[in-house]
């Protein structure tokens, strides 16, 4: 590798979104096969307050806005496919009361249902088939080693059921579109389709990384809070939580710009389960990827992290 860059992004509907140290760019094929790129300025959260940051906490804000982003980037990807008559009663309703903030509802309303769903299978289920096994063992690590057992078990089937899916693999091929691309470009190559396309699609800096040291943190640090009620459990694995993602955050970082040995053995289970959230693109996902990094590269200075 020629350099290391903090450039990432994620994967839409038919495109992908880049996002660079001062721009976010999303580039889409719409329907007709050109290329649509939509690039704004945007400094990330932690570049816009000393507070946040401040490690561990800059990881938690950095969370929090690669949510909102991502919500964004796909409801716009989404808009050049959608139609008219698909548009629920609810929406229209919506649109009719709010107007230009009925989007923002419906995306606020989507990100508190999609956030109380995955407490419910990522949290309320594992912990409460841990308190199954008292007459096993009182022994309150190896209780959380088998919540986190359990945990790991239900997001690896998760991701295996939806890879299965016709347009989630549309979706994972731009995955591997966007990780060959920052690949090419941390080599220094021309950033072509056909340069691009040799490079690996798996990524040590990828999301799937970040859920899975989540996951692997959250087992080593709840193991310290003993073993409470099965509320107080959900409560505290909910409070903490910007904690264990603070800690995830540094981890990804570290892992994203060493070449160690330490490095590549902890980044190991991320990037095999990154065989099941990716896919090999083709030459046109590629420059839809490469679309989106360029426009938001730095002109004229380093991309630090």
């Amino acid at each position: 590798m020629g350099k290391k860059t903090s450039i990432g992004g994620q994967a839409v509907i038919e495109g992908v979104m880049m996002r660079g140290p001062k721009k976010i760019a999303i580039a889409v094929r719409r329907p007709d096969g050109e290329i649509e790129v939509d690039v704004k300025d945007s400094l990330p959260l932690t570049k816009r307050s000393k507070i946040l940051s401040v490690p561990i906490i800059r990881g938690s804000a950095s969370l929090i806005d690669s949510l909102g982003t991502g919500m964004k980037s796909l409801t716009y990807s989404a808009s050049f496919f959608e139609e008219e008559e698909s548009e629920s009663k609810f929406d229209k309703f919506l649109k009719e009361k709010l107007g230009d903030k009925a989007e923002n509802v419906i995306m606020g309303f989507s990100v508190a249902l999609s956030f109380i769903i995955a407490i419910a299978i990522f949290v309320g289920i594992p912990t409460y088939s841990a308190s199954l096994i008292d007459k096993i063992t009182q022994n309150s690590i190896l209780k959380n080693l088998f919540e986190g057992l359990v945990r790991l078990v239900i997001f690896v089937i998760y991701i295996y059921l939806i890879s299965k899916l016709k347009d989630i693999q549309r979706v994972f091929e731009y995955h591997g579109a966007e990780h060959k691309s920052i690949f090419c470009y941390e080599a220094g190559e021309e950033l072509t389709p056909e340069n691009a396309k040799k490079y690996k699609r798996l990524h040590p800096r990828c999301g799937t990384n970040f859920l899975l040291i989540v996951m692997f943190i959250s087992i080593l640090f709840f193991s310290f809070l003993g073993w409470p009620g099965v509320l107080m459990r959900i409560i505290s694995r909910i409070v903490f939580l910007p904690v264990v993602a603070g800690l995830s955050y540094e981890l990804i970082k570290w892992l994203g710009k060493s070449e160690s040995g330490l490095a590549k053995i902890l980044a190991y289970p991320g990037l095999m389960l990154q065989n099941l959230t990716t896919r090999e693109p083709d030459e046109k996902q590629l420059e839809v990827a490469i679309a989106a990094l360029k426009a938001v590269l730095p002109e004229g200075e380093d991309d630090n992290w």
